[in-house]
């Protein structure tokens, strides 16, 4: 199994996916749907977010803050305002606001999930060094400055390739366009191929390198813009992604501790003898040595992350193989044009199209 969500915890670890996975979507549905919304979600409360942030960093809520002590690291606050400035370039370009209304803005979405895809390879290839330090060819055990025990390994390099592969299945990346009454951005030449590909590699670098939080950040978060793409908001993918992205990053930063406590704490499989010990994400996080993991019964199982790496370069390359041979048959640039057309899930999307 992937997670370690079986026994008597079982049904609350599955009440807290459902909940984090209903409420993306309902928030992503407030802040996608009107200019009010949008502007609530993604420029006021981070707004408001900032001042908590300086404010709890200054020590107003005391020495135990959830921010202060758990999700402090430079990584978290990045990934959170990359998110938000991807959600306010993406609002600009569906309603047309400022630097929104011009053509070469259009190539905003592909810099911004370019560079986010970078920063996952960045770390991917750090945790596999680290890994390869500690453990030699067969990957070990590392303490990353977030406070989490990493298995890095062979996986991660495979997985860092999907990635940087991942950014040339971007498609099409001036075929941008507001929806009819301006509630989506739409990339229709983002199709599923893109998709599966991005999600895939996705979970992949969640499970390896955020693992005490992937069971919702690497499983909901990921699925929530894929289902919403899928019945009701064709070709909006990019921004239902992103926007839950920037949405989740903002509650777990504000509540680290739900998904590393009980009742909604779940591990991946690496851990191995967590569950039968009775340990905790949390408990981890105060285990200081490789020696402490292994008193505390933590055995390495790093069978899931090898075999979803080559899922993940296994969809990548045949992604790339499929733009390829459409870029070949139909004589196009797949960068400067759509290449797409014709295929259900384009049409879908234009049909959407002002």
């Amino acid at each position: 199994m992937l997670f370690q969500i079986y026994g008597d915890k079982a049904m609350m670890q599955l009440l807290g996916w459902v909940l984090v996975f209903v409420g993306l979507i309902v928030m992503n549905e407030i802040g996608r749907r009107t200019k009010a919304g949008g502007i609530a979600v993604f420029i006021v409360l981070p707004l408001v977010l900032t001042v908590y942030f300086l404010l709890a960093n200054a020590g107003v809520f005391g020495p135990y803050n959830q921010t202060v002590l758990y999700m402090n690291g430079w990584f978290h606050y990045a990934k959170l305002y990359a998110a938000d400035i991807g959600c306010v370039g993406f609002i600009m370009l569906k309603y047309k606001w400022g630097i929104g209304k011009y053509d070469w803005f259009k190539v905003w979405p592909w810099l911004i999930v370019s560079i986010n895809i970078l920063i996952a390879v960045a770390f991917d290839f750090e945790s596999a060094f680290k890994g390869f330090a500690a453990g030699g060819a067969a990957g070990g055990w590392w303490f990353s400055s977030e406070n989490v025990w990493l298995y890095g390994g062979w996986w991660n390099v495979v997985n860092a390739i999907a990635g940087i592969i991942n950014i040339f299945c971007m498609t099409g990346w001036w075929g941008i366009y507001s929806s009819k009454g301006q509630k989506d951005m739409l990339w229709p030449d983002m199709t599923i191929w893109f998709i599966v590909a991005y999600d895939i590699w996705n979970f992949e670098y969640t499970y390896c390198n955020l693992p005490t939080h992937t069971w919702y950040c690497g499983v909901a978060l990921l699925l929530a813009p894929t289902f919403a793409n899928a019945l009701w908001n064709k070709g909006g993918w990019i921004q239902n992604r992103a926007n839950t992205l920037a949405i989740w990053c903002m509650f777990a930063q504000v509540f680290p501790l739900f998904q590393i406590t009980e009742p909604f704490s779940v591990l991946p499989s690496i851990y191995g003898g967590a569950l039968e010990n009775g340990i905790t994400a949390f408990d981890m996080t105060m285990i200081q040595s490789a020696d402490e993991l292994a008193a505390a019964g933590i055995t390495a199982n790093p069978t899931a992350q090898g075999v979803v790496a080559i899922a993940a370069i296994v969809a990548n390359v045949l992604c790339i193989s499929v733009i390829i041979k459409r870029a070949i048959e139909q004589k196009k640039n797949p960068y400067k044009n759509e290449i797409f057309v014709g295929t259900k899930d384009f049409e879908q999307a234009m049909a959407r199209a002002e």
